[in-house]
């Protein structure tokens, strides 16, 4: 097996940390996977580095977390919370600065390609019907944690170009995987609790990413080439082969778990009406509006194409996740 080097991972005990930290020790890396502390999964475990909270690491740790690393995959990040006072600080210290710390020391370090998970919705929260984002789309970011990753991008843009550092922005959308947790998981235990989903004429269509996915495109970045890419900061999307309705995700999930789900109609109009007039307008539009993206760029810049099907996906993530 190649020995392709040291590559760093951050947020390593999330699910998709962790699903990624397996894939890429298996394409031939040397994973340096940091966590805030080690536990009964990752203590035992020699690619796991408890490294405390990365916002307050200091730079002999930082410097010893990134040593010898040829690539830095950063996936930490603080991700959808109940929007607080002081939400604005919180989103742009974690995801802004602790980015722009790890780069900046990176470069230091000699490390060459620093990819950073961003989200799709960096380029808004909803598309038009046959017009999913492309990268060539403005920003348009809407609410604290896309704002945050935004703004990380533009650090890292600015970082890269003096210092010839390659980075690549995947911006994600909703990722399943097994442990994955927010509206994936709340979706899959109301389908698998029976809770009748007034969602059957829904007819939205929106591109989701299985873990699987996701990692196989993370291990045949990293293998790339870099030279185009030096110096400044390249995003791409990467979604399943097939975007999904609503209603069409649902029945996967209940074919996953083995149940019948429990579908009815009602209009749009009076779901979007209901949702506001109990304050979740804006969950309520995630499960009705389209947020689809175009993978076409990363598929042929890097001969890409998903492995790994929605069922197969879908049963992987329930099979092995805790029951809901």
């Amino acid at each position: 097996m190649p020995d392709h080097g040291i590559v760093v991972v951050t947020g390593a005990a999330g699910f998709i940390g962790r699903a990624c930290v397996a894939q890429l020790k298996a394409n031939g890396w040397r994973v340096r996977g940091l966590v805030r502390a080690l536990d009964g999964q990752t203590a035992a475990r020699a690619e796991f580095l408890s490294v405390g909270d990365l916002a307050a690491i200091g730079a002999h740790s930082l410097a010893n977390a990134l040593r010898g690393a040829v690539a830095v995959v950063h996936l930490a990040a603080r991700v959808h919370q109940p929007e607080r006072d002081d939400a604005h600080a919180a989103y742009r210290a974690m995801n802004v600065g602790v980015t722009q710390r790890l780069a900046e020391a990176a470069i230091a370090h000699g490390v060459r390609h620093f990819v950073f998970a961003s989200t799709v919705k960096v380029n808004g929260e909803t598309t038009a019907a046959g017009r999913p984002f492309r990268e060539s789309d403005p920003p348009d970011p809407h609410g604290e944690y896309a704002q945050s990753k935004w703004a990380a991008e533009q650090v890292l843009g600015a970082l890269a170009q003096p210092s010839g550092l390659r980075v690549t922005a995947l911006r994600l959308p909703l990722t399943y995987g097994p442990g994955a947790k927010a509206n994936f998981a709340a979706l899959a235990r109301a389908v698998r609790h029976g809770v009748p989903l007034p969602l059957a004429s829904v007819a939205n269509q929106r591109s989701i990413l299985g873990v699987g996915n996701c990692c196989s495109a993370l291990a045949t970045l990293l293998a790339s080439d870099d030279a185009p890419d030096r110096g400044r900061v390249t995003p791409y999307f990467v979604a399943d082969r097939t975007p999904v309705s609503t209603p069409e995700l649902i029945r996967a999930i209940a074919q996953a778990i083995g149940v019948t789900p429990r579908l009815f109609a009602l209009s749009p109009g009076l779901l979007r009406f209901a949702g506001a007039c109990a304050g979740h307008a804006a969950t309520v539009e995630r499960l009705l509006g389209s947020l689809e993206v175009d993978t076409s760029a990363f598929c042929s810049r890097f001969g890409w194409a998903p492995p790994v099907s929605l069922a197969r996906g879908l049963a992987a993530a329930l099979r092995t996740t805790a029951p809901l």
